[in-house]
C-alpha cells in the first residue's frame, strides 16, 4: 500500500456508554475509506490510559483529495452518515505534514 503524505488525524472523547457503537460505526464508515481513490489507508486508535480517548488516523494523497475529491464524493456521504452522531465529540481534526524524524 503506497503511503499517503498528508495524514488526518482526529481525536475523539467518547463515553463508555457509547464506545461499542462508536467503533462499529468507523467499521461501517471505514468501507467508504476504503472506497476512495484519495484514502490510502487509515487506523482507530483507543487510549490505553484513558479508554474514552480514541484517535483516527486517515492517509490521504494530499489535501486536495482529502478536500475535494473525497469530501465531494458518494463515498463521504456514506461516510458521514455512519460518523455523524458522533462529531460533536471531535477534540481535534487536523492534517499534519511529516518532519523527517522518523525511522
Amino acid at each position: 500500500m503506497e503511503r499517503s503524505v498528508l495524514p488526518e488525524i482526529i481525536r475523539y472523547r467518547i463515553g463508555a456508554d457509547r464506545a461499542d457503537a462508536f467503533v462499529e460505526a468507523y467499521r461501517k464508515a471505514g468501507e467508504s475509506l476504503t472506497a476512495s481513490p484519495h484514502c490510502s489507508g487509515y487506523e482507530l486508535l483507543r487510549s490505553k490510559k484513558d479508554p474514552e480517548l480514541f484517535l483516527l488516523i486517515i492517509r490521504w494523497d494530499s489535501a486536495e483529495g482529502h478536500l475535494r475529491g473525497f469530501r465531494q464524493s458518494a463515498q463521504f456521504r456514506e461516510f458521514f452518515a455512519h460518523i455523524k452522531p458522533y462529531v460533536g465529540d471531535i477534540l481535534e481534526m487536523e492534517h499534519y505534514e511529516a518532519t523527517g524524524v522518523a525511522t
